[in-house]
Order: C-alpha cells, then structure tokens, then sequence
C-alpha cells in the first residue's frame, strides 16, 4: 500500500486532444484551471477551453437563469480541504508548493515522554505494516472527531501579527497546548504543562494532519475530477456545526443580532446557548421546553438532546427562509406563533421582501431522522438518527414558530420520495439535503471491530459517529436520484461541508470579523465543495474565495431576491456594527467584495449550446457500486486513473503514517499491530 504504480491512460484515443490534454488551461481572470487529471477527460473536453463563446457576466447569468431552475445543496458534515482532497492534482493542496511555504506542514508535537517532536501532513493508507512486518489494516474511512470548537479552531488556526492564519498549532491543540512567548504551555493555565500526553491524546495531534485519497473516498474524487471543484472555498463561522448550518441559509450566524442587542452577546453568563453570535452546538430555541408558544407540533429535538438546559436563542436576523416567502410574506407570518419576538428585527426586511423579491421560492431542508424514516418501520419516527444541531432552519422563530414554514423542514426519506414522485414543485427552488447518525442504505463499516460496527454508521460524514465510504454513498444515492430525474436538464447541484472538525488546512486566511471577546469569528479555513450540473465546466478548479455564502448569492441572484446583507434591517445592523463596534463586515456575507457566485462552475458553451450538456450517465455512480464496500475494492485511484500528489515517480508515498498512529483513539485505542485486509 506504501507503493503506487503510477497511473496512466491506456486510452489511444487521448492523443488526439494533443495540447489541451498535455497542459492546462488557466483563466487567469476568473480564478478557473482547466485540467485533465484522469483517463475520463476524453469523455467530457470536447472543445478547447480558449475558444469557448465570451460571455460578460450579465449575459451569462442570463443563461445560467434560463437553464438552471433547481439548486440542491447536498450539505455534508465536518471535513477540511485538506483532509480530502490535500493531494487531488491541480488543486492548491499539501504538496503545491515547498514545505517551507506551506503554512503549519511541520508543527509541534509533544510526545508521551514529554520531548518535543514534529509532525507533518501524512496519508491514512488502507494497509501498511508494522515494525514487525505484519500487515495492518486502519480502516481510514472511520476516524475520531477532533477539536473543532470556536475556542479550539481559533487556537489551532494561530492567528500571527498580520492578521492572517498561521495554521501551526492543530497538533497542539489536540494535546491541550498552545504557545505563549515561544514556549508550549497549557492551554487551561497558560503555565508550562505539568503532565505529558497520553498515547490516546498524541494520536488525537496525529490524526489532525492526517488526510484521506480517492482509495478511500472515491466518489468524491469523482465528483471533483469531473464536474468542478473550488478549492477556496470556506468556512464562514470559526466553529463547530450548528453556526455555520444557520450560516449556509443567512451567512452569519447572529453577528447583526448582537450588534442590535448588546445584552445578547455571547459570553456573557446570563446567555441561553453562550448568546448571539452563535459559535456553539446549542440547540435551537424553538421546539424546546423553554419555547413557550401556543404551537403543538414542533419541530423535533433527538433523543440525544431533547430539550437541553440550555438553547441558543432564538435567531431575529433575516435568513433565505424569510426571503423564500415573496410577495406572500405578510400572510405566511401572520401564522408566526411569536411574531413579537420572531419577527422583531426583520420589519423592514419584511417590506421590503414583499416589494421587491417577485416570488415565493420552494423550498426544503430534508435530514435524517426529522420526521419518519425507512428505518423505523411500521412503527413510528424515533428521530433516533435525527441530529437536531444541524438542522440551521430550526434556530429561526420564524420557521420553528410558525406552521406554514415546518412544512418545509423533511426527513431525508422524503427526499428520495419526493423527487422519485416528482413532488418537488415545477417552477424549480432550492433543496437541502442531509444525513444523520444513521443510513437508510442499511450499511455497516467494513471494519469487524464491534465498536466501529456500533459507532460508525452514520452517513453524513462527521467523523465519530460517520463512515467516509457510507458517506459518500449517501452523496452518490443523492445524486443518482437527481441525475435520474427529469429534474437533472435544470439542476445545479452543490456538494459542500459546514466546518473541518478542526483539521488541519494549510491555506492561509484573514478573518473579516471578531466576536464579542475578540476572538476571530468570520471567514475560517477551507472546507470542500464541488459544482454539479449537465453546464458545468468539466475537469475544472475554481480558485476565487467562496464561503457558505456564496450559495446564498448564488440563490440570490439566480432567483433575483435582494441579498440578505442588502435588506434594510440587515443593512442598518451592519453600519451599527461600524460605526459602534468598528467592524465593517459583520453580518451577511452575500454581499462580501469579491464574493464567488459560483457563476465561475458554468461552462459559456454548454449555457450557449456550443457544446453538448454533460449527459446522465456522466455524472451516474451505478448502485451495485454505491451499494458495494469498500468501493471500487478500495482501489479506487486506479478505478479513476488518478495519482495522488503525495507520489513521488517511482509509485513511492512520500508521507507515510506515524509508527504508533491510531485514526480512532477513542473507540478503539491502543497502537495497531495485527490484522490484514482483503478487497
């Protein structure tokens, strides 16, 4: 496993693309490398990229408008860039450039004994062997969570005198450590540390700069070699999940909320869920035993956490729910169980929603365990799979409050209903789709440890509790499920993340904003994200700065709603924000200078009819092979015909593994030291 044979297209056919197929394409203009990294790329550059039809923006969009009337965000959990696709060729990963100009690829590590080693970016192989020659099996697809709270993220990230990230101290970080004054001290104290790690908590440093490839998961890699992949695009809140699922529907999560009520601040100790802007996992507000309003049926909280002690608050900032609601705004609320306090800091919003945003846009959030699923059978739902601080919607009053608006809050059954029955409305909308602790494909890890069996079921790819391969399969039931609906001739389809667990990602950043304690707050490190669509660009990386909030603004403009950073609420918030706090970008990101639009994913031939749209089976995984672990036999580079960057030329991996590397610490501790594997 430690060895490659180099990859390359048996495939005479290639020759006859010459030029294009021995060198890339760059744009330098709108931040797109065009690139073959596979033996496929035969199947879809039918034309030279540089004589493409030009297009302004203006008419493209009008293209993109005309030909794209479905947007469905399949929304994945807690995975860096790096973590998944440091080493896809093309792509700004761990081997682009030097060591040395790779922000944090040697960092600091504290051994068990107390001495201070280093530890730099490496791959979790399927198989490697031990010190003794036996072969070892890590089942990379199944991991342990690592430190990704708002705390945690701002200490690993190391934000250096310029302002930007220095990405050095994941390692640490995961020991409980930082730096103070050029030494490594505790984080709890700031005092040199008294204690050395354990074997369990030096495994934890390890596995932050551990990464995985298209032999674990490769579908994704798929995915980004053949459709678009943007490989800047971010985070927007520094912090775990709940923040940044409400992010990816108001891009920010609370920021104008706490400029407009001061005594909401998070941190403070009189806060419900540590108070607005919210950077924790606290559950919503609505639907809780402290939501105290008149309506019965609720949107779910999951055995897990029902109504915990402690909610976040309520969320009174504008969101794409609240615009969604069109010229019909004024009698959608007037269902609002709490409109006082839901509707509070949206009046003027409100008006000008219903003025100017021409339509009611459909829409829907479906995840794992909201309501029934397959695997709760005859019986009734359990939400036993049901994760209920993903669910950003849920933390809007105005959508947990009010009955016309949970009917668009799902289970992930219903998705694959829905779009099997061609439910989803004709005039198209924007779709969200999530997983959960569980899958509805009945899958189980491929590793027999009864922990792993036990804890690793889930599908949406949080590690912990998710499988990689069980994760990807649910990405390819998703999109298997459009592309084979008449909704794929419309459709844009985006695979992204909420957040990277707090793993490491070398790309260095400046955070726009701070919180209310002063720490870092908007703009964190990388997340993956790839565009799908029968007029994507084929083969192609977008390099442009994108975050959550770039799929706002996609929405925004392809459905022509006013950006939520540009509704009057909103707009006023943010020049309090300056003027009061000094901060000119807190709030809604979909109006952020040189923000991608995701525009850059659209290729001017396919919009124009220059050339073909990518057909159905193109973007097809067939489901005897989604069905089947591990995928591709766990062979999955040479399936794609893709070598991974971290290959020297002789097939040799240049970053093996720690000796005494364990990828679940938690589950199943210890240090590897038997057992083989057979695809």
């Amino acid at each position: 496993m430690l060895k490659r044979q180099l990859l390359r297209s048996a495939s005479a056919s290639l020759a006859t693309l010459g030029i294009l197929l021995q060198t890339q394409v760059a744009f330098a203009q709108s931040g797109v490398t065009i690139g073959p990294r596979s033996s496929d790329a035969v199947a879809a550059v039918t034309t030279d990229p540089s004589s493409e039809p030009v297009l302004t923006p203006t008419q493209k969009f009008a293209l993109i408008q005309k030909n794209v009337k479905f947007v469905f965000v399949l929304f994945q959990e807690n995975r860096s860039f790096d973590q998944h696709f440091g080493t896809f060729p093309g792509a700004n990963g761990l081997f682009s450039q030097s060591a040395a100009n790779t922000p944090g690829f040697t960092q600091p590590i504290v051994n068990t004994d107390g001495t201070v080693g280093t530890v730099s970016p490496f791959l979790i192989p399927r198989l490697l062997r031990n010190v003794h020659g036996h072969p070892v099996q890590l089942y990379p697809a199944d991991t342990d969570s690592t430190d990704h709270s708002h705390t945690g993220i701002d200490n690993s990230i190391d934000i250096g005198p310029s302002g930007a990230a220095q990405n050095d101290r994941y390692a640490l970080n995961e020991e409980g450590l930082t730096t103070s004054g050029g030494k490594i001290v505790s984080l709890k104290t700031g005092l040199p540390a008294t204690a050395n790690p354990t074997l369990a908590q030096k495994q934890k440093a390890e596995l932050v700069m551990s990464h995985l490839d298209c032999d674990t998961i490769p579908f994704l890699w798929r995915y980004a070699d053949r459709f678009t992949m943007f490989d800047n695009f971010h985070q927007t809140i520094i912090g775990p999940s709940s923040p940044n699922a409400v992010a990816m529907i108001a891009g920010q999560s609370g920021d104008t909320q706490w400029v407009l009520h001061p005594d909401q601040a998070n941190g403070t100790t009189t806060n419900a869920g540590g108070g607005v802007p919210q950077v924790g996992d606290s559950g919503p507000f609505a639907g809780s035993k402290f939501d105290k309003t008149s309506f019965t049926t609720k949107p779910p909280y999951s055995p897990d956490d029902v109504s915990p002690s402690t909610p976040g608050l309520n969320l009174t900032s504008a969101s794409l729910p609240l615009s969604f609601m069109g010229p019909q705004i004024n009698t959608i609320i007037e269902t609002d169980k709490d409109p006082t306090l839901d509707l509070m800091d949206v009046q003027d919003d409100i008006k000008t929603i219903a003025s100017q945003n021409l339509n009611q846009i459909p829409w829907g959030w479906y995840q794992e365990g909201y309501d029934h699923e397959p695997t709760d059978g005859a019986g009734p739902a359990t939400f036993d799979t049901y994760v209920t601080h993903h669910n950003g919607p849920q933390y809007f009053g105005y959508v947990g409050d009010n009955p016309k608006e949970t009917k668009h809050l799902h289970g992930l059954g219903d998705f694959f209903t829905d779009i099997a029955s061609g439910a989803l409305s004709k005039k198209g909308g924007v779709y969200y789709v999530r997983g959960g602790y569980g899958n509805i494909d009945g899958l189980k890890p491929l590793d027999p440890n009864p922990a792993v069996q036990a804890n690793f079921t889930g599908n949406d790819d949080h590690p912990a509790y998710s499988d990689a391969q069980i994760s990807e399969a649910l990405v390819a039931d998703e999109v298997n499920a459009i592309v084979n609906s008449p909704y794929w001739k419309n459709a844009a389809i985006i695979i992204t993340y909420d957040e990277t667990d707090g793993m490491y990602d070398h790309a260095p950043f400046t955070p726009r904003t701070v919180d209310p304690q002063g720490f870092p707050l908007d703009g964190g490190p990388r997340i993956p994200a790839i565009v799908i669509s029968p007029y994507a660009m084929a083969h192609a990386i977008v390099s442009n700065y994108a975050e959550h909030s770039s799929v706002i603004k996609f929405v925004d403009e392809l459905f022509g709603l006013v950006p939520l950073g540009a509704l009057p609420d909103e707009a006023n918030a943010r020049e309090l924000g300056k003027t009061e706090l000094g901060q000119s970008e807190l709030g809604p990101a979909d109006t952020l200078a040189g923000l991608s639009d995701l525009t850059e994913a659209f290729d001017n031939g396919r919009l124009t009819g220059a050339t073909k749209p990518l057909n159905r089976s193109y973007a097809t995984i067939p489901d005897s092979i989604v069905k089947s672990l591990p995928h591709y036999n766990g062979d999955g580079c040479h399936e794609l015909r893709i070598t991974p960057t971290d290959y020297d030329a002789n097939g040799n991996l240049i970053d093996p593994p720690p000796a005494d590397f364990n990828p679940r610490p938690g589950t199943t501790p210890g240090i590897p030291t038997s057992g083989t594997w057979t695809p």
